[in-house]
């Protein structure tokens, strides 16, 4: 008996301490649970929570969430479902069903959610991506209409960037990608995604320069484009060099000094105002390496961050310190709407 009792006794403890925390401290040791991947009890403690709180709102969305990282769709709906009806549905609660109905195939459904949480929320810059990636999952290149406005109206959500950016790099056009991409990478610097756009512009800046003549199929009728396009042109003969991390450099710090001269007042851009202060801080070179430089040549790069440690010191520290937000009011893209 008393073996008995010494069994059972930390089960008892564990079960009282369970029950007596309150809904907050139970979602925390949920999340917990969930980074190391340790579903079944995350879920058990969420179900807890909810005993406690049937209503909250934060507690079924984590609920969801396991599910899904479970890959347990028909549970999730279950949860999910009932939060769509919801007059306190946020944009998470249509992020999540839309992710459910993507990973099942769903796309009827998806519309729907996703048109459902964008009359609640139409300026929404997640649900814009999210529906332009269903979209995109079954080659309706609408998508791109969507993650425009997602630029436009939620500047500051990174998601439209990376898909415009990779969406632009498949078609004839040699700027938004990278406008988009470069502005992608500042916001999200460190991520799959970064490395995966960083391969985009080095490739994007060598298809700008693959004709003569910039201009041909371009989007002429804008003049944002005209201008980026002519001032890219003035430097067509560095790009004759070849294209990489050096003469990138030399490409766009002259594009940036000529821009700030001629169309900077009437197309103010947050990206070029960037570009400049790394210029005046001697940051620049440092910053198209870490674009570029290690696009071309991992290997080259790291060797490039030995050989110039403090350059890059510097550079990464900058980086470190402060947030790139691009501005509501300058949005120039066009051709799309």
């Amino acid at each position: 008996m008393k073996k008995f009792i010494l069994a059972v006794l930390p089960l008892l403890i564990a079960s009282y301490s369970l029950f007596s925390q309150d809904v907050k401290t139970l979602r925390e040791t949920a999340h917990n649970f969930l980074k190391d991947g340790d579903y079944s009890n995350a879920i058990l403690v969420l179900n807890k929570a909810r005993e406690q709180e049937p209503n909250n709102l934060g507690v079924g969305k984590d609920l969801a969430m396991v599910y899904y990282q479970k890959s347990d769709y028909a549970k999730m709906q279950g949860v999910i479902k009932p939060l769509l009806d919801r007059d306190d549905a946020d944009v998470e609660v249509f992020q999540l069903a839309g992710m459910m109905y993507r990973a099942t195939s769903d796309t009827k459904e998806g519309e729907k959610v996703y048109k459902k949480g964008l009359k609640s929320f139409p300026e929404s810059g997640p649900l814009l991506s999210d529906y332009g990636e269903l979209l995109w999952d079954k080659q309706d290149y609408n998508a791109i209409k969507l993650w425009e406005k997602g630029i436009q109206t939620d500047p500051h959500y990174p998601g439209n960037y990376y898909n415009a950016a990779r969406y632009y790099y498949f078609t004839r056009d040699k700027v938004w990608s990278l406008i988009y991409g470069e502005m992608f990478v500042n916001m999200e610097s460190f991520s799959r995604r970064t490395q995966e756009i960083k391969n985009i512009l080095l490739e994007g800046y060598k298809k700008l320069f693959t004709e003569a003549d910039l201009l041909k199929n371009q989007d002429t009728k804008n003049e944002f484009v005209v201008a980026f396009l002519n001032g890219m042109g003035k430097q067509a003969e560095v790009a004759r060099q070849g294209i990489n991390a050096e003469a990138l450099t030399m490409i766009r710090t002259r594009f940036i000094l000529n821009w700030f001269e001629k169309d900077a007042a009437k197309f103010p851009l947050r990206l070029f105002d960037y570009q400049r202060q790394l210029l005046k801080e001697g940051n620049f070179n440092a910053y198209n390496q870490w674009i570029f430089g290690s696009a071309q040549n991992l290997s080259s790069f790291e060797n490039w961050t030995g050989t110039h440690a403090e350059e890059y010191k510097a550079f990464t520290s900058a980086q470190g310190s402060r947030l790139f937000k691009p501005v509501t009011t300058q949005y120039y893209q066009t051709a799309s709407k």
